[in-house]
């Protein structure tokens, strides 16, 4: 019985809803387990042929649930899958010495999948940005698929800022078409304390993928560095992220570089 609901969930999250339904709906009408058979079809040609075999077995080994449960608990089990994904998914990135304890993806695979995501608008936020090779192909590409790229860099010292390098230089040179922000002087120094710096760095795409991390945009992040991140699917939280760095500019907290 607990295969059996195990291979159901799989399946609620492995199949699209659509087919979900259509193969719910072979499945109830069945009149008993061994007819199963004909509704395997209903799976479609690009189904999990293993996970179906799994289905038929643990059903075949159980006379606990009768088609219209089955069919009953795929459709539970594929709106709860529907409803995770609303609610966002959330996995761990790292750059840095690796175990093999915990499966983690890497700073730089997981932060080319945003920027590859990103269909109308990326906005990236960094410390300091020096070029990476692989990071600004990516870019490239997206500037190639016309993505509004923006991206909010700490100032140089030449600028009033607290780093060296010119990263908006740097940056304007590997995107000629980025849009580039700092943080607003006059801003900075509203409080009268002393000014702070850019130093949030994260990526997010068209409100609907982000990746919020300890890492800049510098190939010592990237490649030597320990550093730890989180990449969230879907969910709230992509969406108030873009929405707050956009409200930054419309307040013009941040400002363009340049201008």
């Amino acid at each position: 019985m607990d295969e059996l609901l195990t291979v159901i969930a799989e399946l609620g999250l492995e199949l699209h809803p659509d087919r979900v339904r259509v193969v719910a709906s072979k499945i109830e009408i069945l009149g008993s387990v061994e007819q199963f058979g004909l509704a395997k079809p209903a799976f479609g040609p690009n189904a999990n042929k293993e996970m179906i075999a799994r289905l038929d077995e643990a059903w075949q080994g159980t006379d606990a649930m009768s088609p219209r449960d089955v069919a009953t608990a795929l459709r539970g089990a594929s709106a709860t899958a529907v409803e995770q994904e609303n609610r966002g998914s959330v996995e761990l990135a790292w750059t840095g010495p690796f175990t093999g304890q915990v499966p983690i993806r890497h700073t730089e695979q997981v932060l080319i999948q945003v920027i590859d995501a990103a269909k109308n608008r990326l906005f990236l936020v960094s410390f300091v940005a020096y070029q990476v090779a692989s990071i600004g192909q990516a870019l490239s590409n997206a500037t190639g698929r016309g993505v509004q790229i923006d991206v909010l860099l700490e100032s140089s010292s030449r600028h009033g800022g607290k780093v060296d390098h010119d990263s908006a230089a740097a940056m304007q040179k590997a995107v000629p078409s980025a849009r580039l922000f700092a943080w607003s002087d006059v801003d900075k120094q509203a409080s009268g304390r002393y000014p702070g710096v850019v130093h949030a760095k994260c990526a997010v795409a068209d409100g609907e993928i982000a990746f919020i991390t300890s890492a800049n945009l510098t190939a010592a992040a990237m490649e030597n560095n320990m550093e730890l991140g989180v990449l969230v699917k879907g969910g709230n939280l992509p969406h108030e992220l873009h929405a707050h760095l956009d409200a930054l500019i419309t307040t013009k907290v941040i400002e363009p570089i340049g201008d």
